[in-house]
């Protein structure tokens, strides 16, 4: 038996603990908390039945969710030991290093009254710099745990589906037989099922010559895998796009643990896919050789997120580039059978590995059964069905019981629609769901509000994306800002400054592949609240450097507070103060370099400081810049 990845933590809280892992069989559990202050719970075999869901993927891939509601309180702010016993064997016998020095077994610490979180997004394997996961590690084993954070939130881009390194996809398709992956039938393209696609060596690097080239498809073929920036695929590096449930599934397993890639390596060592070009052969070694040095590191990784509750939520790149941003992409992607099924198994593959784990609750029996459907027969009626209803899901968000609350927006499946132009990008959140989310936030002191993308951006980098949207062409730009959409911008903006607001909003981003810090306050008839966007990315990833360099510096002269566009474009009443980076050397407000961020908070519920941890070893925090304040 093996645990192919986890236990990952998910919410944990003093009335009901979330577990989610991967294993190789069918299997028993049972668990034993050990409290600090003595206090024990014992949950048997027998009982353990009624929490535990176990969805069958393959002949040797089982993923569990342990859903354990508790009959008392646990305790905050101290350490529980965890012994979860899989056919009665502990950890020592499934993860050998899953426990951190000084301790007998795993353990937790609840700290619903957040002080301290950590929060990052967009996960690439083969992105050259060091995994930001690590960091997490490292502060976890070096710290008090009366110092520990909360939680882990993600929030977004936490696999990669349209970016695929060759050697990662190589390690997919020589995984999934190991884990006996059921065959799933294809439809619209050259090849009818992928048996072929995971053995055919000729569709590495070349995915995008799938779709049949007829007269109904040549028009698709043409936006597809990045060839031109239109619908459906546009990323320029789609090329390995993944595209069957088993290969979404496999990098699940892979990216989150080693176990996958003992089995792979230990039984056969890298090779090489034949037919490749002597670039492609170059491309890969050199990616070969990052991913070496990224699972390495997967140790480490999977001890963090065994001891730390880790939320999620999805952004594009967990589905696939530009999701759902204009309602032209979304006609042309899910009105073609073989786009719409590439875009539901990333959807299926997020919903069993990340969004189960978020708020059980929210999944009943009825789409749990129609899972397992799709699960048991890949490519058949019952799994084309299941994604259908999955694609019409709408209970992504979520909010965890902490204090100040934890509010998770779905950004992604709830779009404003423009009824203009089907081509201008979509809003973010519809008037509906932005009408339900006030609705939840009246009354409350203080919020974190977690928003893939930054509600505050950078304005010449909005400017840009305003520009190529009149122009047509908001797909070249990945114009996914709030402000893109004028109905979502106007709701959103009325909500903070709704008398029954929050006074305190912590908006927690990722997305752009940088970092920044910026204190707004609103202005009008009366003080709106305060509100903090911090944004955090990537955990590994990073924007090409003299190009933000070069948009860093020219949005400091375009729009500083003396400059005339600044006071000619200003449209919200609001001010905007950076926090500039400690390492800034010619007054630079954004921070390229991968890591996570560790936000400090008062008792109020606003930011005391904001670190990030980068994944080269430097911490660099954020510096109140009330000088280069600018009004907007």
């Amino acid at each position: 038996m093996q645990v192919l990845a986890g236990p990952i933590l998910r919410r944990m809280t003093t009335k009901r603990l979330t577990f989610w892992l991967m294993t190789t069989e069918s299997i028993s559990l049972s668990l034993h908390l050990e409290q600090e202050d003595g206090g024990r719970v014992d949950i048997s075999h027998e009982k353990m039945t009624a929490f535990q869901t176990e969805l069958k993927a393959g002949d040797h891939l089982y993923i569990q969710l342990l859903d354990i509601p508790l009959d008392e309180c646990l305790p905050t702010e101290q350490v529980i030991h965890y012994d979860l016993r899989i056919n009665d064997l502990d950890w020592r016998h499934w993860s050998e290093d899953l426990v951190y020095p000084g301790h007998s077994m795993p353990f937790f610490v609840l700290q619903p009254n957040i002080t301290h979180l950590i929060h990052g997004s967009c996960r690439k394997p083969h992105h050259p710099s060091s995994d930001g996961l690590l960091r997490v590690d490292e502060l976890l084993a070096n710290s008090p745990t009366k110092d520990w954070p909360s939680l882990l939130m993600m929030s977004g881009d936490q696999i990669y589906t349209d970016d695929v390194a060759a050697p990662m996809l190589w390690a997919i398709h020589q995984l999934i037989p190991s884990l006996g992956l059921p065959d799933e039938k294809l439809p619209c393209v050259e090849i009818t099922s992928t048996r072929e696609l995971h053995n055919e060596p000729s569709y590495y690097y070349a995915r995008e010559n799938l779709l049949p080239n007829n007269e109904v498809n040549r028009g698709m073929l043409a936006k597809v895998f990045g060839g031109v920036r239109k619908p459906v695929f546009t990323s320029d590096s789609a090329h390995n796009h993944l595209i069957s449930l088993a290969e979404v599934l496999a990098m699940y397993a892979l990216v989150w643990s080693p176990k996958g890639w003992d089995i792979l390596l230990n039984q056969k060592g890298w090779a090489m896919p034949k037919g490749l070009t002597q670039h492609q052969e170059t491309d890969f070694l050199k990616q070969q050789r990052i991913l070496d040095h990224f699972i390495k590191g997967l140790p480490k990784v999977r001890r963090a997120m065994a001891h730390l509750p880790v939320a999620m939520i999805f952004d594009d790149h967990d589905i696939t580039d530009d999701w759902n941003l204009t309602a032209d992409w979304e006609q042309t992607a899910y009105n073609h059978p073989f786009s719409a099924r590439i875009i539901g198994n990333a959807l299926l593959g997020y919903f069993i590995c990340q969004g189960w784990g978020n708020g059980p609750e929210k999944f009943s029996s009825l789409i749990l059964d129609g899972a397992q459907s799709a699960l048991n027969a890949p490519g058949s009626s019952e799994h084309d069905e299941f994604l259908c209803t999955l694609l019409r899901f709408s209970e992504w968000h979520y909010t965890w019981p902490t204090t100040p609350p934890l509010v998770v927006l779905d950004t992604r499946t709830q779009r404003w629609r423009s009824e203009k132009n089907l081509e201008k990008p979509s809003g973010l959140m519809d008037w509906e769901s932005l009408t339900d989310l006030q609705q939840q936030l009246k009354g409350l002191d203080a919020v974190i509000l977690v928003s893939p993308a930054p509600i505050f951006g950078v304005k010449i980098i909005e400017a840009i994306q305003r520009l190529f949207t009149w122009f047509g062409k908001p797909l070249m730009v990945d114009a996914e800002n709030w402000m893109a959409h004028r109905g979502s911008a106007h709701t959103l903006m009325s909500m903070f400054r709704h008398q029954k607001t929050p006074q305190h909003f912590v908006i927690l981003s990722g997305d752009v592949h940088y970092s920044f810090v910026y204190d707004i306050q609103l202005r009008g008839n009366r003080r709106g609240p305060d509100l903090w966007q911090i944004t955090s990315s990537g955990i590994k990833n990073e924007f090409p450097r003299r190009l933000l360099d070069t948009f860093d510096r020219s949005n400091r002269w375009l729009y500083s507070p003396r400059s005339p566009l600044n006071w000619f474009t200003r449209r919200r009443s609001m001010k905007v103060i950076p926090h500039k980076p400690e390492t800034a050397s010619r007054g630079e407000r954004l921070l390229n370099a991968a890591g996570v961020s560790l936000v400090t908070f008062h008792p109020d519920g606003s930011p005391k400081s904001v670190l990030q941890m980068c994944s080269d070893g430097r911490d660099i925090g954020f510096v109140l810049s009330e000088k280069d304040a600018t009004w907007e």
